[in-house]
């Protein structure tokens, strides 16, 4: 896969302000275009809910989802960038993750947004804070749960609890999503070296491990929220 180089910050642009850093236009597009399939895959989940609460709450989680992507849309249009160029470079990487990754049932699709978009979601994280304002802070806000977290937690604890049997298979389902989006981050890094600049500009190998240590711990946690091993 070619690299892509990032073009030199502070190119004037058009009306005369120094152009955005391509680390931030790279994220913002990653982000919304994460935004955009969240919308689209709770959309389909609600068609999948087994009642009709569980579809409600999930559309309501959908429309929040699209509200992050337009409030992640009015940053690009703020800092002159269109938003299919932001979005363009992700969408292969993200199509790909997310074709290998469907789940198969309800449980599966609950257990995928839970711990598969949360694992990404810390690693952004990490790369925001290294962003300029204001786009450090929108990102963050757009990065906080929508409910899905205690929605997917309580659903997934009675299933286990009326049927055990499906924690074993729920797990597997789990190490395999967290082995699917590392590679699609690797995949991400390898083709927008802006982004991988960040993490590299943090300084030394202990950083990196203690980026790396965090969201592991992370991960962990919401396995065990879930009564699954990790």
């Amino acid at each position: 896969m070619t690299k892509t180089s990032s073009p030199p910050s502070g190119t004037p642009a058009p009306d005369g302000a120094a152009a955005p850093d391509q680390a931030t236009v790279d994220l913002l597009g990653l982000l919304a275009y994460g935004e955009l399939t969240a919308f689209e895959r709770l959309a389909t989940d609600a068609r999948m809910s087994p009642t009709l609460g569980d579809k409600m709450a999930l559309a309501a989680m959908a429309a929040a989802e699209f509200s992050h992507f337009q409030a992640i849309c009015e940053e690009l249009d703020r800092i002159g960038v269109t938003r299919e160029s932001a979005m363009a470079p992700f969408v292969a990487p993200l199509t790909a993750f997310h074709n290998s990754t469907a789940p198969a049932d309800w449980l599966e699709s609950l257990v995928k947004a839970y711990v598969g978009d949360n694992i990404a979601a810390d690693f952004y994280r990490e790369i925001a804070i290294r962003l300029p304002s204001p786009s450090r802070e929108l990102v963050l806000r757009v990065l906080d749960d929508t409910g899905h977290a205690a929605f997917a937690v309580e659903r997934v604890r009675a299933a286990i609890g009326e049927n055990p049997i499906v924690a074993g298979r729920l797990a597997l389902w789990a190490r395999r999503l967290v082995g699917e989006a590392l590679t699609q981050a690797q995949r991400v890094g390898v083709d927008r070296d802006a982004l991988t600049g960040l993490l590299v500009g943090v300084g030394d190998l202990d950083a990196l491990a203690g980026i790396f240590n965090r969201i592991m711990a992370a991960h962990s946690a919401r396995m065990a929220a879930l009564s699954l091993s990790a």
